[in-house]
């Protein structure tokens, strides 16, 4: 990792927001992705999980299954990929975050994006890692003022 760049974590409502709406702030960090703003990471079943997500939903995204597909390639092509050897499981609320943890533990990732903050509760404290939505994360960038 470039020392002082962020090393994030997207959730999957975050991806999913970004095809939703070309005008949020999901949007706006997907198109950063090979800026230098951020780096971001995934693992195998984070990258399955967009898939899936995309997939079912691609009748409101509007996107056909080879454009999701070549979606997903860039993103997992762009990305610091990490294997998960030790799982956090259960740790948080919600057992489907619990993933995204994961690779944010075993990348040493800094930060989680997401839209479910409140989901995370104690991640900062035992963690060290920062979870915010996207336009709270682009405003600490000051991408947004």
């Amino acid at each position: 990792m470039i020392p002082n760049m962020d090393l994030i974590i997207m959730d999957t409502n975050v991806l999913l927001s970004a095809f939703l709406s070309k005008r949020g702030a999901s949007h706006l960090l997907l198109s950063l992705i090979e800026t230098g703003v951020f780096k971001h990471a995934v693992s195998t079943a984070l990258v399955l999980e967009y898939e899936d997500v995309l997939l079912r939903n691609r009748a409101k995204i509007g996107l056909g299954i080879e454009e999701i597909r070549t979606v997903i390639d860039y993103i997992t092509g762009s990305a610091m990929r990490v294997p998960i050897y030790y799982r956090w499981r259960p740790y948080l609320k919600d057992p489907g975050d619990d993933c995204l943890l994961e690779v944010a533990i075993s990348a040493g990732a800094n930060r989680i994006v997401t839209y479910n903050t409140k989901d995370f509760k104690g991640v900062e404290k035992d963690f060290s890692i920062q979870v915010l939505n996207a336009l709270d994360y682009l405003k600490l960038k000051g991408v947004i003022i």
